[in-house]
């Protein structure tokens, strides 16, 4: 476990040990407290891309997918209000064979269980808010 602590001025620490350390096609867990800054660093790690446009939560449309200049994908998944079981009936399973980074908020324990039982690796990163920072746990 990777542990890093961050400004928001600082994402970019962050976002360089993911880009050193995860494969082009990965699935990440974003894990923490409401406004911990889940869709802060998935906004950080499209700029890094060079993502153009503003990239949001997919709070209601439950996923957002944005293409890269280097023909790459970045797909944002929100599942605050969706169990594992819901998430597999709406089809959204098959989206993780699409290349690129998966970067999924709220994903159940169920979920990771089921995606490494089928064989996908699964990186979970921690967010814990702090008055000025935040750390970043990162479980590669």
């Amino acid at each position: 476990m990777k542990e890093i602590i961050a400004s928001l001025d600082e994402l970019d620490k962050v976002v360089s040990y993911l880009e050193e350390t995860l494969p082009s096609d990965s699935i990440v867990f974003l894990r923490g407290d409401l406004a911990a800054g889940k869709t802060t660093l998935t906004q950080a790690i499209a700029k890094a891309k060079g993502i153009e446009g503003e990239v949001t939560s997919p709070t209601f449309s439950l996923q957002q997918c944005y293409g890269a200049k280097d023909g790459s994908s970045l797909y944002h998944y929100d599942l605050y209000r969706l169990d594992h079981e819901e998430f597999m009936q709406m089809g959204l399973f098959e989206e993780f064979e699409k290349p690129g980074w998966h970067m999924v908020e709220w994903g159940s324990d169920e979920l990771k269980a089921f995606l490494e039982g089928v064989g996908y690796n699964v990186t979970t990163i921690e967010i814990e808010s702090q008055k000025n920072s935040r750390i970043y746990r990162i479980d590669v």
